[in-house]
Parts: C-alpha cells; structure tokens; sequence
C-alpha cells in the first residue's frame, strides 16, 4: 500500500463507518525519547503512556528532522494501537504514531489542541 502524501491527491476509496472503527487512534504522553540513528530516515524512539487501559508501548517516529527528544517530553501525540507490533531496524514499535506531512514532506505530530486523558480514543 502506497501513503500519498501529496496535498492535491484525490481522496482514497470511500470505506464504511465499520471499518473505521476498526483502526483505534489513542491519545497518549511521551514518557521518554531517544535518538535512533539506526534507522534509515531520521527517527526517534519513543515509550507513549496509554493510561491503564493499553499501558505504555514503544514506536519508532520518523519525526528526527521536526523534533529534539528533550522536548517530546510530556506531550500528548496520537498513535494507532491496534496494528500488530512491527520490527523497525533493532526496534519493536509497538503503535504506529500519527502525524501529517508538511510542505517538505517531513513529519509533524497529530495532537488534541488540549490535553485530554491519556487512553482517550479518536472518534
């Protein structure tokens, strides 16, 4: 499957409100972040705080251009946490955190523009 990432691009085939429950977005906080110069495009690690329904997971964000680890600290990001774990490299990322792209394709974080509770589900 091929993400466009292309602002022009056409919408992607029409789906069923089923089938977009099926994908649980969640709301979590970046507990820690590191560098993972091993990845083939700027990454980041990250452990994400879910609250006690799904607990704390681990993703791998190509997020290095944007963002210095010191500052994801504490700040809610949005992150699919129904998708099978996926080895990246030497990393297991755990959800697949969300972002958009922007004019030079780089990624920026998808976040509520105030806080809610972490676990919280994108409906």
């Amino acid at each position: 499957m091929h993400l466009d990432h292309d602002p022009a691009a056409p919408p992607a085939d029409t789906i069923g409100f089923d089938d977009f429950l099926k994908v649980d977005i969640r709301i979590g906080t970046i507990i820690a972040a590191e560098p993972y110069p091993e990845a083939r495009k700027p990454s980041l690690k990250l452990r994400i705080d879910f609250g006690p329904g799904i607990g704390e997971k681990k993703s791998s964000a190509q997020i290095a251009v944007l963002y210095a680890p010191e500052d994801l600290i504490g700040r809610q990001v949005a992150a699919v946490v129904n998708f099978p774990p996926r080895q990246i490299g030497k990393v297991m990322s755990e959800v697949l955190t969300v972002g958009f792209a922007d004019e030079a394709g780089q990624v920026v974080l998808f976040a509520p523009d105030r806080a809610v509770p972490n676990g919280s589900r994108l409906f």
